[in-house]
């Protein structure tokens, strides 16, 4: 059994060898196709995969307020209004803000 295998790779090095461009772009199409398939699981893992950063992400919710004159159901909660959630909350966990980032890097709130 080892018999043979040595000779199929002897005969695979002598037919590669014979043809360097075939084997070369065999290699390419390897390395393309292993960093691609690298390169997905990479930001699969990040998004999917990996548990948030918090104690019971399951537990996370979000909020928004909707105006039904402007036809939006999903408008950034007001300041105001987040103080008064804040304050009158008896149901959640403490709650925090954040809002869309802007173009200098801060948050919008």
């Amino acid at each position: 059994m080892m018999d043979t295998l040595l000779q199929d790779l002897r005969y695979a090095v002598r037919a590669l060898a014979k043809s360097p461009s075939f084997t070369c772009v065999a290699v390419l199409t390897l390395a393309l196709g292993i960093g691609a398939n690298t390169a997905l699981f990479s930001v699969v893992n990040a998004v999917l995969l990996r548990p948030l950063p918090y104690h019971e992400p399951d537990r996370l919710v979000a909020a928004w307020e909707a105006n039904p004159g402007r036809g939006s159901d999903r408008n950034v909660v007001s300041p105001g209004n987040y103080l008064d959630w804040q304050s009158q909350n008896h149901v959640l966990a403490p709650c925090a803000a954040g809002g869309p980032r802007r173009p200098d890097g801060g948050v919008a709130v």
